[in-house]
């Protein structure tokens, strides 16, 4: 495993090796003990999957103490844009955003707690994977609009999103609850 930094402080691009053959492949994409040897910690709680078709845009989501959550997240089959804004009002990278396209089950993308998160997809039928080190909680859930002029984040959309009802509705990130 190839831990990558980005340049969003303890954000990581994490890329598992592939063994393939004409049978297929294998890969892993977790491995808490490889991680832990190189300084991360994650303690994996839940492990979910979204299927979406071409053109969905999900986020910008977070969940707020105590129930914020570090995610591993990646693709299965599809494509996505997917993006991160770092939300922590003492890190020396507030404000700033991530965006990186995700294509193979190969790559992933680690997101510590303090970050809104989104992704948009770019395939028919998108399957995205994520673990996370805390259980979901309604009551925490908040979100940032994802066309935030402030955050000026170009996702690369094609034509009209679909987006839920409540990601139309989400606050401005200065209107937002954020972490200290």
């Amino acid at each position: 495993m190839e831990v990558i930094e980005t340049a969003l402080k303890d954000c990581f691009i994490i890329k598992t090796k592939v063994f393939g053959d004409e049978r297929g492949f294998f890969l892993e994409s977790f491995n808490q003990k490889g991680l832990a040897e190189q300084g991360i910690h994650f303690d994996v709680k839940q492990i979910n999957f979204a299927k979406s078709e071409k053109n969905v845009l999900r986020g910008l989501h977070y969940q707020v103490a105590p129930f914020g959550q570090t995610k591993l997240v990646g693709v299965i089959s599809g494509a996505v844009v997917d993006v991160v804004v770092d939300i922590r009002k003492s890190s020396p990278t507030f404000g700033q955003s991530l965006k990186i396209e995700i294509s193979t089950q190969d790559t992933f993308l680690l997101i510590p707690k303090g970050f809104a998160h989104g992704y948009y997809t770019l395939a028919d039928e998108t399957i995205f994977y994520y673990a996370v080190d805390n259980s979901y909680s309604p009551e925490s859930e908040r979100g940032i609009i994802y066309n935030d002029p402030d955050l000026n984040i170009d996702w690369g959309i094609n034509g009209t999103p679909k987006i839920s009802t409540k990601d139309q509705h989400q606050s401005l990130m200065s209107k937002a609850e954020l972490f200290n």
